[in-house]
């Protein structure tokens, strides 16, 4: 029987992980020791930050066959949402974890569950991460069409030299969910990851 450990290399007591519900007593360290495990697991579009910073890995819960690892794609097409589901199954069977990965569309994603953390790393890497919360660009949106012909739009950072100075080059980017802006201070085109 393969040793479970956590990513930090703990072990995980088999006692922690079992096939029926947890004790309250077990519940806290299977659960933090499952999350500590799926910080590996990163976004196979952006490398750089991992699911839980991206909001799309959302909970670890005693399920009616044992564990069941929720997570919930960025919008409901995503393409890489077959390759996360086999990432996080992997993560856990290579730790000897008998969980379930669950894909739950409800409550739809936004880009308000991405942690500051993760913004930080979108930004170092080269994307500008959303300026606002999905509920304030909705609310821009409303006050656009209601104004006819008023243009709301929002103040993007260049995230390699920081200017406001940009404009949207194309409503898509690489991905569905990004749009693709230019700096005009250093004129590098970058992506930017649309609020919603």
């Amino acid at each position: 029987m393969p040793m479970n450990v956590s990513s930090s290399g703990q072990p995980i007591a088999p006692a922690m992980l079992p096939d029926g519900p947890l004790a309250p007593s077990q519940e806290t360290h299977a659960h933090h020791a499952i999350w500590d495990l799926l910080e590996s697991v990163t976004d196979p579009e952006i490398p750089v930050v991992n699911l839980r910073e991206m909001g799309i890995l959302r909970a670890v819960r005693q399920g009616p066959q044992g564990l069941d690892v929720v997570i919930t794609p960025t919008y409901s097409g995503c393409p890489a949402m077959g390759q996360m589901e086999d990432d996080v199954a992997h993560a856990l069977s290579s730790a000897g974890v008998a969980a379930r990965v669950v894909t739950q569309l409800a409550p739809a994603w936004s880009t308000d569950w991405i942690t500051a953390e993760g913004r930080e790393k979108l930004r170092a890497y080269g994307i500008a991460p959303p300026m606002k919360s999905a509920c304030a660009a909705a609310g821009a949106q409303v006050l656009t069409f209601a104004s006819k012909g008023l243009n709301v739009r929002d103040t993007v950072a260049c995230p390699q030299c920081g200017s406001e100075d940009t404009t949207e080059i194309s409503h898509f980017g690489s991905t569905a969910c990004k749009a693709l802006y230019r700096c005009l201070s250093c004129m590098e085109p970058f992506d930017y990851f649309k609020p919603y």
